[in-house]
């Protein structure tokens, strides 16, 4: 995210345009910048063009489905990300976290709460983003995470994290050695509103392990303390 005196922007991608009425009028009352899109094509557009800090994001899209958005987004950047859905049930749930997501608000839902979920995943993901020192760059083994950068190189080789994987990582190699239960880690890698399960983090430890081990199936980064959660090995 880049540091200028712009008010942060939000791109709020909703086909419904009494949904993006409301919510656009509470985000400008609050200081926000908005942008919006009807489709999933235009979102994509918007988000590449615009910029945006944060983005809410409709998983029922005409056009391109929410999900596909934010897959095609993920791999070109980290954009916080809110879905929105009026699927309430848990299979939903799970499918947009499992996805990345930072947060996930179904509809019908109080504008006032979702303003409230926007400030607190950007200011999550501010911290990502401190001044750099020279404790903000941290190697083990082959794997190098630098934190300010919010970039993981392994081998050299710059590899893509969800914010999500990039927090269980930085939570992990930034106490080596330690088990964490599965519940301690939900809890600092969450914010209040979240709906996380213990299933979904598996599947994002998972996923980490795919992208970051060299066989998966043996992690020597991201280890299992079987009874008890997951620790970062030394090297």
């Amino acid at each position: 995210m880049e540091a200028t005196n712009r008010p942060e922007r939000i791109l709020l991608v909703d086909d419904e345009p009494n949904v993006r009425d409301v919510l656009a009028e509470y985000l400008r009352t609050e200081g926000f910048e908005v942008c919006e899109a009807a489709d999933g094509l235009a979102a994509l557009e918007r988000a590449l063009s615009d910029r945006p800090d944060l983005i809410i994001l409709d998983l029922n899209l005409p056009k391109l489905s929410g999900s596909e958005v934010f897959r095609r987004l993920r791999t070109v950047d980290n954009t916080p990300v809110i879905m929105l859905t009026a699927r309430v049930n848990e299979l939903d749930r799970i499918v947009g976290l499992e996805l990345g997501a930072d947060d996930y608000v179904g509809k019908p839902f109080s504008p006032r709460e979702v303003v409230a979920r926007v400030r607190n995943v950007l200011r999550r993901h501010r911290a990502t983003f401190q001044p750099a020192n020279e404790s903000s760059r941290q190697r083990i083994g082959s794997l190098e995470i630098d934190r300010p950068g919010h970039e993981v190189l392994l081998d050299g080789e710059r590899i893509n994290l969800t914010p999500t994987e990039f927090r269980i990582l930085e939570l992990l190699a930034g106490n080596i050695g330690r088990a964490f239960t599965r519940d301690q880690i939900l809890d600092k890698i969450s914010n209040e509103h979240s709906d996380v399960f213990d299933r979904t983090l598996d599947r994002h430890i998972a996923n980490l392990r795919h992208k970051i081990e060299a066989d998966p199936s043996r992690p020597r980064f991201v280890l299992t303390v079987f009874g008890v959660g997951y620790k970062m090995a030394s090297a």
